[in-house]
Protein backbone atom coordinates (compact mmCIF):
# COMPACT_ATOMS: atom_id res chain seq x y z
CA UNK A 1 0.00 0.00 0.00
CA UNK A 2 2.79 2.25 0.75
CA UNK A 3 4.41 1.59 -2.60
CA UNK A 4 1.24 2.52 -4.46
CA UNK A 5 0.93 5.81 -2.30
CA UNK A 6 4.27 7.00 -3.23
CA UNK A 7 3.80 6.19 -6.75
CA UNK A 8 0.80 7.97 -7.41
CA UNK A 9 2.53 10.72 -5.62
CA UNK A 10 5.53 10.59 -7.81
CA UNK A 11 3.20 10.72 -10.87
CA UNK A 12 1.22 13.20 -9.32
CA UNK A 13 4.24 15.48 -9.30
CA UNK A 14 5.24 14.67 -12.75
CA UNK A 15 1.97 15.81 -14.08
CA UNK A 16 2.08 19.09 -11.91
CA UNK A 17 5.61 19.80 -13.83
CA UNK A 18 4.73 19.00 -17.30
CA UNK A 19 2.25 21.61 -17.06
CA UNK A 20 2.74 24.56 -19.37
CA UNK A 21 3.53 27.80 -17.81
CA UNK A 22 0.95 30.34 -18.21
CA UNK A 23 3.51 32.40 -20.28
CA UNK A 24 4.13 29.91 -22.63
CA UNK A 25 2.67 30.96 -25.29
CA UNK A 26 3.57 34.77 -25.08
CA UNK A 27 6.11 35.99 -27.35
CA UNK A 28 8.66 34.17 -29.69
CA UNK A 29 11.86 34.10 -30.65
CA UNK A 30 13.50 37.61 -32.65
CA UNK A 31 14.44 36.73 -36.25
CA UNK A 32 17.77 37.17 -37.47
CA UNK A 33 16.56 40.28 -39.79
CA UNK A 34 15.04 41.79 -36.33
CA UNK A 35 17.91 41.44 -34.38
CA UNK A 36 20.43 43.25 -37.25
CA UNK A 37 17.70 46.23 -37.09
CA UNK A 38 18.12 46.66 -33.55
CA UNK A 39 22.09 45.98 -33.60
CA UNK A 40 22.53 49.39 -34.93
CA UNK A 41 25.17 50.83 -32.38
CA UNK A 42 28.46 52.16 -33.45
CA UNK A 43 31.27 51.64 -30.83
CA UNK A 44 34.40 53.67 -30.06
CA UNK A 45 36.59 51.20 -32.01
CA UNK A 46 33.96 51.91 -35.22
CA UNK A 47 32.88 48.11 -34.48
CA UNK A 48 29.56 48.46 -36.19
CA UNK A 49 29.79 51.69 -38.57
CA UNK A 50 28.30 50.92 -41.70
CA UNK A 51 30.49 51.07 -45.23
CA UNK A 52 30.26 55.03 -46.78
CA UNK A 53 31.31 58.01 -47.63
CA UNK A 54 30.01 61.58 -47.11
CA UNK A 55 31.61 64.86 -48.21
CA UNK A 56 31.48 67.83 -46.54
CA UNK A 57 29.78 70.05 -49.36
CA UNK A 58 27.47 67.25 -49.29
CA UNK A 59 26.60 67.22 -45.93
CA UNK A 60 26.17 71.29 -45.79
CA UNK A 61 23.06 70.63 -48.34
CA UNK A 62 21.83 67.99 -45.97
CA UNK A 63 22.16 70.04 -42.86
CA UNK A 64 20.06 73.44 -44.70
CA UNK A 65 17.39 71.36 -45.49
CA UNK A 66 17.26 69.43 -42.29
CA UNK A 67 18.87 70.17 -39.78
CA UNK A 68 19.85 74.46 -39.75
CA UNK A 69 15.96 74.90 -39.12
CA UNK A 70 16.82 73.42 -35.30
CA UNK A 71 20.50 74.29 -34.49
CA UNK A 72 21.23 77.15 -37.07
CA UNK A 73 23.16 77.10 -40.50
CA UNK A 74 26.40 76.55 -38.74
CA UNK A 75 25.74 74.86 -35.72
CA UNK A 76 25.96 77.42 -33.36
CA UNK A 77 22.02 78.49 -32.81
CA UNK A 78 20.82 78.27 -29.20
CA UNK A 79 17.43 79.15 -29.79
CA UNK A 80 15.44 75.58 -30.01
CA UNK A 81 18.97 73.53 -28.30
CA UNK A 82 22.56 74.21 -27.06
CA UNK A 83 24.76 74.82 -29.82
CA UNK A 84 26.69 72.41 -31.62
CA UNK A 85 29.54 74.58 -32.76
CA UNK A 86 31.37 76.55 -30.32
CA UNK A 87 34.12 76.59 -28.04
CA UNK A 88 37.10 74.65 -29.43
CA UNK A 89 40.15 76.09 -31.02
CA UNK A 90 43.53 74.80 -33.06
CA UNK A 91 45.85 74.55 -29.66
CA UNK A 92 42.31 72.04 -28.29
CA UNK A 93 42.81 70.08 -31.07
CA UNK A 94 46.57 69.73 -30.91
CA UNK A 95 46.19 68.48 -27.25
CA UNK A 96 42.89 66.65 -27.30
CA UNK A 97 41.63 68.58 -24.19
CA UNK A 98 39.29 71.75 -24.67
CA UNK A 99 40.62 74.50 -22.67
CA UNK A 100 36.83 76.23 -22.30
CA UNK A 101 36.18 73.23 -19.90
CA UNK A 102 39.04 73.56 -17.73
CA UNK A 103 37.74 74.89 -14.23
CA UNK A 104 37.69 78.86 -14.41
CA UNK A 105 36.46 79.45 -17.51
CA UNK A 106 34.31 81.97 -18.51
CA UNK A 107 33.07 80.79 -22.12
CA UNK A 108 28.98 80.78 -21.59
CA UNK A 109 27.91 77.66 -22.71
CA UNK A 110 29.70 73.75 -23.37
CA UNK A 111 28.62 72.95 -27.04
CA UNK A 112 28.53 69.36 -28.11
CA UNK A 113 32.30 69.65 -29.89
CA UNK A 114 33.42 71.13 -26.69
CA UNK A 115 32.34 68.08 -24.80
CA UNK A 116 31.99 64.82 -27.32
CA UNK A 117 35.12 63.00 -26.72
CA UNK A 118 34.46 60.15 -29.62
CA UNK A 119 34.04 61.11 -33.43
CA UNK A 120 31.56 57.54 -33.18
CA UNK A 121 29.40 59.28 -30.88
CA UNK A 122 28.68 62.27 -33.21
CA UNK A 123 27.90 59.49 -36.22
CA UNK A 124 26.12 57.26 -34.02
CA UNK A 125 23.86 59.64 -32.51
CA UNK A 126 22.76 61.10 -35.86
CA UNK A 127 22.19 57.70 -37.37
CA UNK A 128 19.82 57.05 -34.70
CA UNK A 129 18.32 59.79 -33.52
CA UNK A 130 18.08 63.05 -36.54
CA UNK A 131 16.89 64.44 -37.99
CA UNK A 132 14.35 65.23 -34.88
CA UNK A 133 10.85 64.48 -36.61
CA UNK A 134 11.95 61.96 -38.67
CA UNK A 135 14.83 59.90 -36.69
CA UNK A 136 16.51 56.81 -38.54
CA UNK A 137 15.35 58.06 -41.73
CA UNK A 138 19.13 58.95 -42.78
CA UNK A 139 21.50 57.02 -44.78
CA UNK A 140 24.41 55.58 -44.04
CA UNK A 141 26.44 57.95 -46.58
CA UNK A 142 24.48 60.95 -45.31
CA UNK A 143 25.43 60.33 -41.59
CA UNK A 144 28.73 60.21 -43.24
CA UNK A 145 27.80 63.77 -45.01
CA UNK A 146 26.57 65.41 -41.78
CA UNK A 147 29.21 64.28 -39.47
CA UNK A 148 31.65 65.53 -42.31
CA UNK A 149 29.73 69.19 -42.20
CA UNK A 150 30.15 69.58 -38.10
CA UNK A 151 33.46 68.46 -38.47
CA UNK A 152 34.80 70.95 -40.71
CA UNK A 153 33.14 73.39 -38.85
CA UNK A 154 35.03 72.99 -35.60
CA UNK A 155 38.08 73.16 -37.82
CA UNK A 156 38.92 69.07 -37.24
CA UNK A 157 38.17 68.01 -40.97
CA UNK A 158 39.33 70.76 -43.92
CA UNK A 159 36.25 72.15 -46.15
CA UNK A 160 36.73 69.64 -49.36
CA UNK A 161 37.03 66.72 -47.04
CA UNK A 162 35.22 63.23 -47.96
CA UNK A 163 34.66 60.99 -44.36
CA UNK A 164 34.61 57.84 -44.98
CA UNK A 165 34.54 54.31 -42.74
CA UNK A 166 38.07 54.06 -44.01
CA UNK A 167 39.73 57.17 -42.50
CA UNK A 168 37.25 57.91 -39.63
CA UNK A 169 39.45 56.42 -36.82
CA UNK A 170 42.23 58.95 -38.29
CA UNK A 171 39.71 61.76 -37.94
CA UNK A 172 39.49 60.76 -34.08
CA UNK A 173 43.12 62.01 -33.30
CA UNK A 174 41.60 65.31 -34.23
CA UNK A 175 38.89 65.50 -31.94
CA UNK A 176 39.26 68.32 -29.88
CA UNK A 177 38.20 66.65 -26.17
CA UNK A 178 39.23 62.99 -27.23
CA UNK A 179 41.49 62.81 -23.93
CA UNK A 180 38.80 64.58 -21.80
CA UNK A 181 37.43 61.40 -21.23
CA UNK A 182 38.28 59.42 -17.63
CA UNK A 183 38.05 55.98 -17.47
CA UNK A 184 37.89 54.89 -13.83
CA UNK A 185 38.97 51.50 -13.34
CA UNK A 186 36.77 50.19 -10.00
CA UNK A 187 33.68 51.05 -11.94
CA UNK A 188 34.28 48.00 -14.15
CA UNK A 189 35.42 45.53 -10.89
CA UNK A 190 32.59 43.52 -8.46
CA UNK A 191 34.41 44.90 -5.57
CA UNK A 192 34.99 48.61 -6.93
CA UNK A 193 34.57 52.09 -5.52
CA UNK A 194 32.12 54.56 -6.93
CA UNK A 195 34.35 57.32 -8.78
CA UNK A 196 32.77 60.35 -6.33
CA UNK A 197 33.39 61.00 -2.66
CA UNK A 198 30.96 62.70 -0.69
CA UNK A 199 30.15 62.53 3.53
CA UNK A 200 26.20 62.95 4.07
CA UNK A 201 25.65 65.99 6.52
CA UNK A 202 24.60 63.99 9.36
CA UNK A 203 24.79 66.91 12.62
CA UNK A 204 25.39 70.54 12.47
CA UNK A 205 24.06 70.69 8.87
CA UNK A 206 23.55 74.31 7.52
CA UNK A 207 19.93 75.86 7.67
CA UNK A 208 20.15 77.27 4.59
CA UNK A 209 20.55 76.40 1.38
CA UNK A 210 22.26 78.24 -1.27
CA UNK A 211 20.54 78.02 -4.73
CA UNK A 212 24.20 78.15 -7.03
CA UNK A 213 21.57 77.68 -10.68
CA UNK A 214 18.72 79.06 -11.26
CA UNK A 215 16.39 79.85 -14.76
CA UNK A 216 16.32 83.80 -15.36
CA UNK A 217 13.17 85.29 -15.11
CA UNK A 218 12.58 86.57 -18.55
CA UNK A 219 13.92 82.61 -19.99
CA UNK A 220 11.35 81.05 -17.96
CA UNK A 221 8.90 80.99 -20.60
CA UNK A 222 11.05 81.48 -23.88
CA UNK A 223 9.93 78.28 -25.18
CA UNK A 224 6.11 77.63 -24.02
CA UNK A 225 4.99 76.46 -20.94
CA UNK A 226 7.26 73.34 -19.98
CA UNK A 227 4.42 71.66 -17.94
CA UNK A 228 2.44 71.33 -21.25
CA UNK A 229 4.79 69.90 -22.66
CA UNK A 230 5.49 66.38 -20.34
CA UNK A 231 3.98 63.59 -21.58
CA UNK A 232 0.56 63.07 -20.40
CA UNK A 233 1.25 59.10 -18.81
CA UNK A 234 3.71 58.92 -15.95
CA UNK A 235 5.84 61.61 -13.47
CA UNK A 236 5.33 65.08 -14.73
CA UNK A 237 8.96 66.96 -14.34
CA UNK A 238 8.24 70.13 -15.79
CA UNK A 239 7.88 73.61 -14.06
CA UNK A 240 4.70 75.57 -15.25
CA UNK A 241 6.89 78.41 -16.85
CA UNK A 242 4.02 80.70 -17.27
CA UNK A 243 4.07 80.99 -12.99
CA UNK A 244 6.99 82.09 -11.09
CA UNK A 245 9.77 79.36 -9.90
CA UNK A 246 8.37 77.26 -7.32
CA UNK A 247 9.01 77.14 -3.93
CA UNK A 248 9.49 73.38 -3.48
CA UNK A 249 10.33 70.56 -5.54
CA UNK A 250 9.07 69.98 -9.28
CA UNK A 251 7.61 66.47 -8.39
CA UNK A 252 4.97 68.26 -5.74
CA UNK A 253 3.23 70.31 -8.68
CA UNK A 254 -0.86 69.06 -9.66
CA UNK A 255 -0.24 67.70 -12.93
CA UNK A 256 -1.17 70.01 -15.58
CA UNK A 257 -4.54 69.37 -17.57
CA UNK A 258 -2.96 69.01 -21.12
CA UNK A 259 -5.31 69.16 -24.36
CA UNK A 260 -5.49 66.00 -26.71
CA UNK A 261 -5.94 65.91 -30.15
CA UNK A 262 -8.79 64.84 -31.09
CA UNK A 263 -9.17 61.42 -33.30
CA UNK A 264 -11.87 62.75 -35.28
CA UNK A 265 -11.44 61.19 -39.13
CA UNK A 266 -11.37 63.65 -42.22
CA UNK A 267 -12.32 61.84 -44.46
CA UNK A 268 -9.03 61.96 -46.32
CA UNK A 269 -6.69 60.89 -43.45
CA UNK A 270 -6.91 60.87 -39.13
CA UNK A 271 -5.69 63.55 -38.08
CA UNK A 272 -3.75 62.95 -35.21
CA UNK A 273 -2.00 59.56 -37.25
CA UNK A 274 -0.70 62.36 -39.32
CA UNK A 275 0.59 64.45 -36.33
CA UNK A 276 2.57 61.61 -35.02
CA UNK A 277 3.90 60.31 -37.77
CA UNK A 278 5.31 62.96 -39.51
CA UNK A 279 6.31 64.73 -36.00
CA UNK A 280 4.31 67.85 -36.22
CA UNK A 281 4.19 67.17 -32.20
CA UNK A 282 7.40 67.74 -31.63
CA UNK A 283 7.05 71.09 -32.68
CA UNK A 284 3.81 72.15 -32.32
CA UNK A 285 1.41 72.44 -29.22
CA UNK A 286 -1.88 72.26 -29.82
CA UNK A 287 -2.35 75.58 -28.08
CA UNK A 288 0.97 76.64 -26.63
CA UNK A 289 4.34 77.42 -28.37
CA UNK A 290 7.04 74.54 -28.03
CA UNK A 291 9.48 75.05 -30.98
CA UNK A 292 7.11 76.61 -33.18
CA UNK A 293 3.56 77.78 -32.31
CA UNK A 294 0.25 75.68 -31.26
CA UNK A 295 -2.16 74.87 -34.04
CA UNK A 296 -4.58 76.87 -32.68
CA UNK A 297 -2.16 80.00 -32.89
CA UNK A 298 -1.70 79.39 -36.50
CA UNK A 299 -5.35 79.27 -37.05
CA UNK A 300 -5.75 82.27 -34.94
CA UNK A 301 -3.22 84.28 -37.06
CA UNK A 302 -4.32 84.12 -40.19
CA UNK A 303 -8.40 84.04 -39.17
CA UNK A 304 -10.35 85.54 -42.45
CA UNK A 305 -7.81 85.33 -45.01
CA UNK A 306 -8.46 84.17 -48.07
CA UNK A 307 -8.17 80.64 -49.86
CA UNK A 308 -6.96 80.28 -45.86
CA UNK A 309 -6.51 76.07 -46.18
CA UNK A 310 -4.66 76.53 -49.55
CA UNK A 311 -1.86 78.76 -47.96
CA UNK A 312 -1.44 76.59 -45.00
CA UNK A 313 -1.38 73.81 -46.79
CA UNK A 314 1.77 75.06 -49.08
CA UNK A 315 3.68 76.43 -46.00
CA UNK A 316 3.14 73.21 -44.67
CA UNK A 317 4.77 71.42 -47.30
CA UNK A 318 7.11 74.18 -48.59
CA UNK A 319 7.81 75.06 -45.10
CA UNK A 320 9.28 79.21 -44.60
CA UNK A 321 10.26 81.56 -41.78
CA UNK A 322 9.16 84.58 -40.61
CA UNK A 323 5.94 84.40 -39.83
CA UNK A 324 6.09 83.75 -36.26
CA UNK A 325 9.90 84.40 -35.92
CA UNK A 326 13.46 83.59 -36.76
CA UNK A 327 13.09 79.85 -36.52
CA UNK A 328 12.00 78.58 -40.03
CA UNK A 329 9.38 76.20 -40.37
CA UNK A 330 11.39 73.16 -42.66
CA UNK A 331 9.88 71.96 -45.65
CA UNK A 332 7.46 67.93 -45.34
CA UNK A 333 7.45 66.97 -48.74
CA UNK A 334 7.02 63.91 -47.69
CA UNK A 335 3.68 64.67 -47.02
CA UNK A 336 0.96 64.06 -49.72
CA UNK A 337 -0.90 67.06 -50.74
CA UNK A 338 -3.79 65.04 -49.60
CA UNK A 339 -2.35 64.58 -46.38
CA UNK A 340 -1.46 68.35 -46.22
CA UNK A 341 -4.72 69.46 -47.48
CA UNK A 342 -5.97 67.44 -44.43
CA UNK A 343 -4.13 68.83 -41.92
CA UNK A 344 -4.43 72.69 -43.30
CA UNK A 345 -8.46 72.55 -42.98
CA UNK A 346 -8.00 70.75 -39.17
CA UNK A 347 -6.41 73.53 -38.45
CA UNK A 348 -8.17 76.75 -40.45
CA UNK A 349 -11.07 75.32 -38.46
CA UNK A 350 -9.53 76.01 -35.08
CA UNK A 351 -7.52 72.61 -34.59
CA UNK A 352 -9.97 71.23 -32.07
Amino acid sequence: MRTLTLLAAVLISSAAWAQPTPWHDIGRDATPAEVKAWDIDVRPDFKGLPKGAGTVEQGERLWEAQCASCHGSFGESNEVFTPIVGGTTKADIERGRVKNLEAGSTFPQKTTMMKVATVSTLWDYINRAMPWNAPKSLKPDEVYSLTAYILSLADVVPPDFTLSNENIAEVQKRMPNRNGMVFHEPLWKVGGKGDVKNVACMKDCPVEVTIRSSLPDFARDAHGNIAEQNRIIGPVRGADTTKPPPAGPVGTLPRPVVAVVGAANTGAGNVKTLLDTNGCTACHGLKQKIVGPGFSEIGAKHNGREKLETYLSGKIREGGVGVFGDVPMPAQPQLSETDADVLARWIAAGAQ
